[in-house]
């Protein structure tokens, strides 16, 4: 009032902090600036990431035995014939030059030709990503619910008999490698039972009974693979959480263990839920190699083991630059997600 009455003006609320930078009242404007920073370094980090990935996906396809060139025109070919492919190639220049060229056709979207199908690599990898982003989304709309459901029952009722139930299994699912998931499962539901079919041809679905067919069996396997780590991952974040104080004294007023875990519980631990969740999704972008083959389904992996077999480096290169993208991609959003989930930083 007396401020008033002399004629000045009321100055701000505002608290200082211990290095004497001013806040606002609410503290919005530094947090916001704090969060922004975050966010911003992690996808710093993630491009410098890419860029060494790249130089190393580079180089080690570099390493594979044989000569590109004796390997596509065969063992009867001439030394001048081969000479002449070489150079066509560019694979008589330093492998340093080799990859510049590489890396700046990369930032401009030319993922370059194929040694072995005169192609561009671009329309080979369109379909075949293609498939391997619906098997990849099928799989997700199946194991994340599954997996999350699982996962946090197993951590409200740990201790009892579900919760034993649900991580023997977890943990057998986990010791078991995908390939004798799937073989296991071609045994049973095709050769024995005779209810799906072996192979998955992804091109040949015209309803829904073909979708169901053709990717149940790629499904189930995947869903098994990736689900258990998952569920075990949920279970441990969730369970972490429980033991805090805040989440203590919430059950001491007498609120229900649902409302516990789903109110109190369960944000905080969005951030460890969601990597875990990135994690095993990255799974299904790169690791499907062995059941795609098995199966014969027609994804970006199977090509990239064929390329392998005819030493096609330009393909083997820009199908594993894809995998890695989208593990970094994943990852980020998942660390993102963390940051601004994080009540602290909100």
């Amino acid at each position: 009032m007396q401020q008033r009455r002399l004629g000045l003006q009321p100055r701000p609320s505002s608290s200082i902090c211990l290095d004497g930078t001013q806040l606002e009242r609410k503290g919005k404007t530094p947090v916001n600036r704090q969060v922004l920073s975050l966010v911003l370094s992690r996808l710093f980090v993630a491009v410098i990431t890419l860029v060494i990935v790249s130089f190393a996906v580079f180089f080690a396809t570099t390493l594979l035995p044989g000569d590109t060139a004796t390997i596509l025109l065969g063992q009867a070919a001439t030394p001048e014939a081969v000479e002449g492919l070489r150079k066509a190639m560019h694979l008589d220049e330093p492998a340093l030059f080799r990859f510049l060229r590489w890396l700046v056709g990369l930032l401009q979207g030319d993922l370059g030709t194929s040694y072995a199908n005169d192609m561009p690599i671009a329309a080979l990898i369109a379909g075949r990503f293609v498939n391997t982003l619906k098997l990849a989304g099928v799989t997700a709309l199946f194991s994340v619910p599954i997996a999350l459901t699982l996962g946090i029952t197993a951590a409200m009722l740990r201790g009892t008999l579900y919760d034993r139930i649900v991580t023997v299994i977890t943990i057998g699912v986990i010791s078991v490698p995908e390939f004798m998931v799937a073989t296991s499962a071609a045994l049973i539901f095709a050769v024995y039972l005779k209810w799906l079919p072996a192979l998955s041809f992804a091109n040949e679905v015209h309803s829904l009974t073909d979708l169901l067919r053709v990717y149940a069996m790629p499904v189930i396997t995947l869903t098994f693979v990736v689900s258990a780590q998952m569920i075990r991952m949920t279970r441990a974040a969730v369970i972490e959480t429980l033991n805090t104080p805040y989440v203590e004294m919430a059950l001491l007023k007498g609120a229900s263990r649902p409302r516990i875990v789903f109110r109190h519980a369960l944000p905080n631990a969005l951030g460890p839920i969601v990597n875990a969740v990135a994690l095993s999704l990255s799974y299904l972008l790169g690791g499907v190699i062995i059941v795609e083959t098995i199966f014969n389904y027609p994804g970006i992996a199977k090509l990239m083991l064929d390329a392998v077999a005819t030493r096609d480096l330009p393909l083997i290169q820009s199908c594993a630059m894809i995998f890695c993208l989208g593990y970094l991609l994943l990852i980020t959003i998942a660390d993102i997600i963390a940051i601004l989930s994080n009540p602290r930083l909100r």
